[in-house]
């Protein structure tokens, strides 16, 4: 992943996914953003529950954030790398996303933050828009 650039913010999060084409914001069930290509969510903001909780105090993280991955591969290279704020929980073992506490995503540049979005809209969109979006935006 690159690492030339600010460190993100969660408002980095918002402004990544909106900015990808074809992105609705929809409100879930708490009125947490949920982030979605073509009726699939690809990030969104998760509400508090008790697969995800402080280990010392029990409290359950209120700012934990999903975004899709493109394999189980993919989770684990992010899961895996002690350099990275990503975790996983028992919740999601077999599903292809990873989660990040909103508090440790300035631990992330912008650069890598916006890596981790684009895959996550590349995951969910149609096989056209994700072929389309990656004829206009070749990697470097």
């Amino acid at each position: 992943m690159a690492t030339v650039s600010r460190r993100a913010e969660v408002a980095d999060v918002h402004k990544l996914a909106t900015g990808m084409p074809f992105v609705t914001r929809v409100d879930g069930p708490a009125g947490n953003p949920v982030y979605q290509v073509g009726g699939k969510s690809f990030v969104f903001f998760r509400t508090p529950r008790p697969d995800a909780f402080d280990a010392e105090t029990g409290e359950r993280y209120s700012d934990v954030i999903v975004f899709w991955v493109p394999s189980d591969s993919d989770k684990q290279a992010l899961v895996q790398d002690p350099g990275l704020p990503f975790f996983t929980t028992a919740h999601f073992d077999g599903h292809p996303s990873v989660l990040v506490r909103g508090s440790r995503i300035g631990e992330l540049s912008v650069a890598e933050l916006s890596e981790v979005v684009q895959d996550a809209w590349l995951s969910r969109a149609s096989r056209k828009r994700a072929a389309d979006w990656l004829a206009a935006h070749p990697p470097k």
